[in-house]
Formats: C-alpha cells, sequence, structure tokens
C-alpha cells in the first residue's frame, strides 16, 4: 500500500512540473511571437525590464523611444539622467536646446523605500517629464539596465548634436 502511495505522489508531481514546463513554454513562445512583431515593425529592443507586472520593453525606431504608454520623440529629448533612489547620478543635456532648458522641474521626487534596496532610474526630457523605473533588483541588473537605457538615449543625443553643430537635421538629413 506504501508504494502505491508513493507512486501516486511521484505521479502527481511529474504532471505538476510537465504543467510548469508547457506553462513556461507558452509564455517563453508569446514573448518571442511580440518580439518578432517589433522587430518587423522596424523597432529594436534596447532593455527588458522587470516590473511587478511582468516585463516592460524599453523600445526605439529611427525616430521614436518607447516606454510603456508613451512615446518619446527623439529630436525633442532635451535630457537624459541616471538617477539612484531619486539623486542624479550621471545626466547629459542636448546642446542644441541649450538655450531654452527649462531646468530642473522637480516633476519626480524621492520615494522613500528604506536603505536595503537601491532604486534604479531613467528620466528622459522631452516635451514632458518620462521616468523609466529600471527596479531596485539586485543591484547590478536594475545599474546594468539603467545604463543601458542612458547610452541608448544620450547616444541619439549626441549624433543629433553633431549634426546640429554641422547644420545638418539628423532627422532630415539635410543641410538646415
Amino acid at each position: 500500500m506504501r508504494d502505491v502511495i508513493a507512486g501516486l505522489i511521484a505521479l502527481g508531481l511529474f504532471l505538476f512540473a510537465l504543467g510548469l514546463a508547457s506553462t513556461l513554454r507558452f509564455h517563453r513562445r508569446m514573448r518571442e511571437r511580440e518580439h518578432d512583431a517589433l522587430l518587423d515593425a522596424g523597432r529594436s529592443i534596447l532593455a527588458e525590464i522587470p516590473t511587478q507586472d511582468g516585463l516592460e520593453l524599453f523600445v526605439a525606431d529611427d525616430v521614436h523611444f518607447y516606454w510603456r504608454s508613451v512615446t518619446i520623440l527623439k529630436e525633442r529629448i532635451r535630457l537624459v539622467r541616471v538617477l539612484i533612489n531619486g539623486t542624479p547620478l550621471a545626466s547629459y543635456s542636448a546642446q542644441r536646446f541649450a538655450a531654452d532648458d527649462p531646468g530642473d522641474s522637480g516633476s519626480f521626487t524621492d520615494r522613500p523605500e528604506g536603505i536595503a534596496h537601491d532604486r534604479w532610474d531613467v528620466l528622459i526630457r522631452a516635451d514632458g517629464d518620462t521616468l523609466v523605473e529600471c527596479g531596485s533588483v539586485r543591484e547590478r541588473v536594475s545599474q546594468e539596465l539603467a545604463r543601458r537605457v542612458f547610452d541608448a538615449v544620450q547616444g541619439d543625443m549626441e549624433h543629433r548634436d553633431e549634426g546640429f553643430k554641422e547644420g545638418i537635421s539628423p532627422a532630415a538629413g539635410h543641410v538646415g
């Protein structure tokens, strides 16, 4: 009798593991289809950022960056900052907007979460402020995600600033 019970428990555990494996496969395929659709639309995935609801994608195409439901026009970006617990760690301001920079809006204030977890975010200022929340999942993971987002935005801003200095509109590719 004891062998029958042990066999039933083993069978139950096997079926449970099989269910978990098929669920993981389903979610992986769904994520792959989403990635393929983005790539087919001419967009590139710059970062997969873990959130409470799953993974959020920071995506770019030739003209925009996309974060959640926010579309950020690249040519309008004035400032990008890496924030740790709300404090700027690194910053880059677009030289082509230097004369009319409104300064710090203060729209993102520090949210005290205790000293145990450092929160890494990236502030992108264009027509409005967008906060890309890279999280506080183990310092290195969140830090690397914030750095990846910051570097992508800063690189695009530097490219556009070079075109501005040379009198070329990077968006249109012609002399201004």
